[in-house]
């Protein structure tokens, strides 16, 4: 018994501490009030007016007396009293001690013009005016109230109460309330206040800029190829650009670098798509594109359909959009048909069917459609001698479909289907990838290592369409090419045929007759060969598994020219004085990229997946937070660890130096801020202390700037404040905190960003948040694959912001580089990172702003660009 009870005993005893610092604070509080109250009195006492039985020569009170300020109050502030909705609850507008959530006391709301409804709670409970009413659907947004005049006293609210411990709203809900006085703002999320103080240079929040910010981002470079789980995502265009896609952007590389143009290389980006591109194709004429999309999700919920966009490459502009609402889950693989001269685009779609069907490319209006197949479909292809002759291929099976088209008519048109056989031959388990040959045979790679030439039979030849499936192609030749499958076959100007190996990672050229010309040898951390597709010459650009892009030939071996991670990401941080930054994830990978050179400068195996990272003030060193508790040391030069240390057992989430490079600040899940004293190289660490005070796992923190102090958010939504300096003590007035200067703004929750935050969330719709160095505007990364841009400080209710789609995914997080030229942003799942320009009012090439499209933090108030 004693072993089951002594568990027990933790949370018990952490129970009665809670309770005993509650107490603590309301004690704190009650002193507060009654010299509040009884100051109130005295003031009362001097207004009002004299009685018929005073005397008439007795002086009364000077009208222009300035009474003392109660305890605790700001010293230009009056104090003022509103009922809280019974007849004993009497409340001080003004707080000067927070408490924790649910127990302070919060300022009410306005009466008079008050755009709350009547009986709407605060903070602590009560009503907040008299009259009947209800808190409002969760989600409501109150809008600022004005200031008004002082209001000493208001009736009891006869009607009934609410109960003062009840919830300010329910689940999901964001309100804001205005102190009178201009002393607090509060918020609430999941139900839970959240109260943020005003600094005292702010008379009016009416001052506080309004409207999106001058500045606007314009994407300068993606970082990362989808190659790990991708196919159909490699070609070269007409203009000599590579086109391949990540995320919801399909990009055109040119080699060699430079700024972006069709002429001048660097990168462009087509960005038209609302969720992950799945596949490309590219139309006979090498200018227009094709790329399909994956469905999706919105913000609500509702689910977004897949669609295949045709757009031109060179003006970037979109052509057609074909099959809105005709597909289900996603597009799985696309084709332009090639015998004339690319009228007709075949679509495969992600359904348990893997509906098959034929579109008009000038009309957008299906010709013919029919169920392929319950197993995955991997590729497809017109023939390009005969567009009647379509092939697919994917897990267990190559099937040969004929075409009517049905003289154009649309839905007129018919499909049929002719099994390939495969004999005597062994059936793999997958055909990932065909290429015609120009006799009219077809080449498949497979997951056995074989490339199998099927030819068409001489009596199906004579019978086109004819029924008999087992006639229409057979294998005449079969050659072992890798250990392992194959994942891309590749027909050169010259006849030749190139195939990648998934195992054996190898390249090969292969003649007539099957022959192996010549090969390389693609590098292991690269990854295997996922597509190929060929340059000008001799050069061959080659996509991996490890999400790379290669350059090179057969002789003299490939180098990357694109590289990104495999895995989520979520950590990053910009160096101090360079236009480098870091990111690690789940992939285990910790890179440091040349933001200038768009290039990988150095990667390291951290063996253990890596959350957080920060650089040191001198940028010599970096700190990255792993998820056991341990967190390293790198020399940015060297790229060796010069410190190792755990701190507990759980995840870090933030690790962040002061700005004078004295201290280091470790975020945990353990609900604890470690504090290391650091050396001046930053290469030594020493236990100063520990922040302990917050009840859920760290989230955010920022420094002051001159070191001494830390403000932090966690996971349960609270504010806290820290006096590193004075031994890591908890401040428990936060009032006085509400002038102090940040070095830097990553924390989500805080009086001069609570903007930024949406109606009716759930406080998990922010991700990560960074102010720019020179303080004009804030950066939000959110859970809707979106970036906002703000202007800071954005202290006012839905506050508009510019709206940057692009990731697939959740937006993990977004840093500004040093000088604000560039910002930063993380992609969750997809992987991807993005670099935006930023662009001053009026500058050149600046993005157009328009209504915006697509689910954002403040649908009403936000612009898509």
């Amino acid at each position: 018994m004693d072993g089951a009870g002594g568990p027990a005993e933790g949370p018990a005893q952490e129970a009665l501490q809670s309770l005993s610092r509650r107490l603590q604070v309301q004690e704190k509080e009650m002193e507060l009030v009654k010299a509040a109250l009884a100051e109130a009195l005295r003031l009362l006492r001097l207004q009002v007016p004299p009685s018929p039985l005073q005397d008439p020569g007795t002086p009364g009170p000077p009208r222009d007396s300035s009474p003392a300020t109660p305890p605790g109050l700001p010293p230009t502030c009056n104090p003022s009293f509103v009922s809280r909705g019974t007849q004993t609850e009497v409340e001080v507008e003004m707080e000067p001690s927070p408490g924790p959530p649910g127990l302070s006391n919060g300022p009410p709301a306005p009466q008079g013009g008050s755009e709350e409804p009547s009986g709407t709670q605060s903070e602590g409970g009560g009503s907040s005016s008299s009259g009947t009413g209800s808190p409002g659907p969760p989600g409501i947004l109150r809008l600022a109230q004005p200031p008004q005049p002082p209001v000493l006293f208001s009736l009891p609210n006869s009607r009934g109460g609410k109960d003062p411990l009840s919830s300010p709203g329910g689940p999901g809900s964001r309100r804001s309330n205005y102190n009178l006085e201009g002393i607090s703002v509060k918020m609430f999320l999941r139900g839970r206040p959240i109260t943020m103080y005003i600094p005292s240079g702010i008379r009016s929040l009416e001052e506080l800029p309004s409207g999106p910010p001058p500045e606007t981002l314009s994407l300068d470079w993606v970082y990362g190829y989808r190659g790990r789980d991708s196919r159909s995502n490699l070609f070269v265009l007409r203009s000599g650009e590579v086109v391949y896609f990540i995320a919801c952007v399909v990009v055109l590389y040119r080699p060699g670098g430079g700024p972006g143009g069709p002429g001048g290389g660097g990168q462009r980006h087509y960005r038209g798509h609302t969720d992950c591109v799945r596949c490309l194709a590219v139309h006979p004429d090498g200018v227009r594109v094709a790329s399909g999309q994956t469905a999706g999700v919105d913000k609500d919920g509702k689910p977004l359909q897949p669609v295949v966009h045709v757009w031109d490459s060179e003006t970037l502009q979109k052509l057609q959009e074909i099959g809105l609402g005709a597909f289900e889950r996603g597009v799985g693989a696309l084709a332009f048909s090639v015998a004339d001269q690319g009228a007709f685009l075949c679509v495969v779609d992600d359904s348990n069917e893997h509906m098959l069907s034929v579109w008009d490319c000038s009309r957008g209006t299906k010709l013919a459609e029919i169920k392929s197949t319950n197993d995955s479909v991997l590729a497809v292809g017109f023939s390009p001698r005969d567009s009647s002759c379509i092939v697919t291929s994917g897990k267990s099976h190559v099937h040969f479909w004929n075409w009517n088209g049905g003289a154009g008519v649309p839905g007129n048109g018919t499909l049929t289907r002719k099994q390939g056989v495969f004999g005597k031959y062994k059936k793999p388990k997958f055909i990932p990838c065909f290429v015609f040959l120009p006799d009219g045979d077809i080449l498949t790679g497979d997951s056995e290592g074989n490339i199998l030439t099927w030819g068409r039979s001489l009596s199906d030849s004579r019978t086109p369409g004819r029924g008999g499936a087992k006639e229409t192609y057979g294998i005449v030749a079969q050659a072992h090419a890798h250990e392992g499958s194959i994942f891309a076959l590749c027909l050169r100007r010259d006849g030749t045929v190139l195939s990648g190996g998934g195992r054996d990672r190898r390249l090969v050229q292969w003649g007539p007759g099957l022959v192996a010309l010549q090969e390389a040898e693609i590098p292991e951390h690269f990854g295997a060969v996922r597509a190929i597709a060929e340059g000008p010459g001799s050069e061959l650009l080659v996509g991996t598994t490890k999400n790379a892009l290669l350059r090179g030939d057969l002789a003299q071996g490939f180098s990357p020219v694109i590289q990104g991670h495999t895995d989520e990401l979520w950590g990053l941080c910009t160096h101090p004085f360079q236009n480098r930054f870091l990111t690690c994830g789940h992939d285990r990978q910790l890179c440091l990229w040349d933001g200038e050179a768009h290039a990988l400068a150095w990667s390291l195996d951290l063996k253990e997946t890596g959350l957080c990272a920060d650089f040191h003030p001198s940028g010599a060193v970096v700190a990255v937070g792993l998820n056991t508790g341990r967190w390293l040391v790198l020399d940015t030069e060297t790229r060796e660890i010069v410190s190792d240390i755990t701190d507990g057992n759980e995840q870090l989430s933030v690790v962040r130096y002061s700005p004078d490079g004295l201290y280091l600040a470790i975020g945990s899940h353990d609900n604890m801020i470690y504090i290391y004293s650091v050396s001046s190289d930053g290469a030594k660490s020493s236990r100063f202390g520990r922040c302990v005070g917050h009840s859920s796992f760290i989230t955010h923190l920022d420094w002051s700037k001159d070191g001494n102090f830390i403000m932090s958010n966690s996971g349960d939504y609270e504010i806290l404040y820290w006096d590193v300096a004075g031994g890591c003590k908890l401040l428990r007035n936060r009032y006085d905190s509400r002038d102090r200067e940040w070095a830097t703004y990553t924390c989500v929750l805080g009086f001069h960003v609570y903007g930024v935050w949406p109606d009716g969330s759930d406080g998990t719709d922010i991700n990560s948040l960074c102010r720019s160095h020179n303080e004009r505007v804030v950066a939000v990364a959110d859970d809707f694959c979106k970036v906002h841009l703000f202007q800071y400080p954005c202290a006012r209710a839905k506050a508009p912001s510019l709206v940057y789609g692009g990731h697939g995914s959740h937006v993990t997080s977004v840093r500004f580089t040093y000088d604000d030229s560039h910002l930063v942003s993380l992609g969750g799942k997809d992987a991807s990172i993005f670099q935006w320009r930023v662009l001053g009012a009026g500058s050149a090439g600046q993005a157009p702003a328009t209504p915006s499209r697509t689910p954002s933090l403040s649908p009403a108030s936000s612009l898509d660009v």
